[in-house]
């Protein structure tokens, strides 16, 4: 097995925002065992976007939907604009997903990190 089968994130540039401690740290934990470099975990829209700002390169990235008392909408936005690609995780279901955001990929948390790794793999190479 090569270090690309082992490693199938090897090298890409994981933005993951969630402001669950424990849910990041497994989200971080988990992508960084299959080889991504996590950006972030960012808890909040204003700490997503200025890490967004700082960073030269973002591969894709992982958005909690609701942040506390905000939503990520923000950052999707920023995202889009960007040719960024990303997916939510969220607690919520498929009828609380504003109509223009349906066509993002969302995980319902639990999530499990290998069906975000699939579907990270799906976005292609950088």
């Amino acid at each position: 097995m090569n270090e690309v089968t082992k490693l199938p994130l090897l090298g890409r540039r994981i933005m993951v925002v969630e402001d669950n401690y424990i849910i990041a740290f497994a989200m971080q934990a988990g992508l960084e065992k299959q080889g991504a470099i996590i950006l972030g975990p960012a808890p909040s829209v204003r700490k997503a976007l200025r890490l967004l700002d700082a960073e030269l390169s973002v591969d894709a990235a992982v958005l909690d939907m609701n942040l506390g008392d905000e939503n990520v909408f923000a950052v999707a936005s920023a995202l889009e604009a960007r040719g960024i690609p990303f997916l939510f995780t969220t607690g919520y279901g498929a009828g609380d997903v504003p109509p223009a955001w349906l066509h993002v990929q969302r995980f319902e948390k639990p999530t499990e990190v290998a069906d975000v790794v699939s579907a990270l793999l799906g976005f292609g190479a950088p």
